[in-house]
């Protein structure tokens, strides 16, 4: 069951002795100049608005960069932990490690995921200070989020890494979310993208309004000041993601202010057009986590494999 996630401790020891993962020179570049990865960046936004769709409180918890990477460092120290859970204490020294947010911003955070069920107390575990573990929905979203990447991975070199996930997530998920979170927090560019994509990341829904604009890109109309979308309306926008109008024009005047977006005609009658720059961002930023989800799913299968024939051993 999903809801039953943890690996023995010798799994978890020998995790933590595993080697950093690294991106060897050139990665991103080659994964950018394949034929498919402008059809695997479509995709993930796609994916994104849709996952959002369905489960809109939960999922907004991935569409603002804080927030998100405030998850990627409680999930990593609650896998690491054999699922043991997580407390509000070990969430506020991960933001202060890895320079996400202040001690009482992520003390807010963890009240506000455990008020809204997004995480439940953990009962039994003998703790001294309250100790979580995510929700049995928030597990399904983060099997879809991981599994939304291992597929965009597949669209680009026809891999099957999607369907072996999908074939034991409650086994793949632990060894995989400790590899996946480390690789993601240690990289500098993924805490910390590019100008236009900040202007949106950090904001409330800010990662969903920029998922939106990348998922209505016209591919078949070429401009020269970059994409044309089928957005016409900030309005349009605002509402889809339940955000005021007032919140959603002022980012992007923002965009619009250093040439990140634009209208093709008259302002609210045309479709917005993005610039080449501003998808570059978007693009790369995907393709960072691509290759780190490449490298932890990889390990994550080789350690799966190492245990599993270390168990048949001892079964003789």
């Amino acid at each position: 069951m999903l809801t039953e996630l943890a690996v023995t401790k010798k799994e978890t020891k020998e995790r933590a002795d595993a080697p950093v993962l690294s991106m060897p020179a050139g990665s991103i570049d080659h994964l950018m100049a394949a034929a498919t990865f402008a059809d695997a960046v479509g995709f993930l936004a796609q994916s994104f608005v849709a996952g959002y769709e369905s489960a809109p409180r939960a999922s907004a918890l991935f569409a603002t960069q804080q927030r998100w990477l405030l998850c990627l460092a409680a999930l990593v120290q609650h896998f690491r932990a054999d699922g043991a859970g997580i407390s509000r204490r070990s969430v506020a020294q991960a933001a202060l490690k890895h320079l996400i947010a202040s001690r009482n911003t992520a003390y807010a955070f963890f009240d506000e995921i455990l008020k809204y069920g997004i995480v439940l107390p953990a009962t039994g575990r003998g703790h001294r200070e309250e100790m979580v573990t995510p929700s049995p929905e928030a597990v399904v979203i983060l099997v879809q989020w991981c599994d939304m990447h291992l597929a965009a991975l597949d669209r680009v070199d026809a891999g099957s890494r999607s369907e072996r996930f999908r074939a034991a997530p409650d086994r793949m998920l632990p060894l995989l979310m400790p590899l996946l979170g480390d690789g993601l927090l240690a990289n500098p560019h993924v805490r910390m993208p590019g100008p236009l994509y900040r202007i949106f990341a950090w904001t409330d829904a800010g990662g969903l309004l920029m998922d939106r604009l990348i998922a209505g890109i016209d591919r078949q109309v070429q401009r020269p000041e970059g994409h044309l979308t089928d957005v016409i309306t900030i309005a349009q926008l605002a509402r889809a993601f339940d955000l005021s109008r007032a919140h959603t024009s002022r980012k992007f005047a923002e965009a619009e202010a250093i040439g990140g977006i634009g209208w093709s005609g008259r302002r609210g009658y045309s479709p917005l057009w993005i610039s080449r720059g501003f998808y570059a961002e978007y693009a790369m930023m995907q393709a960072r986590k691509l290759l780190i989800f490449q490298t932890a799913f990889a390990a994550a299968e080789a350690w799966g494999s190492k245990m599993d024939g270390e168990n048949h051993s001892l079964a003789r």
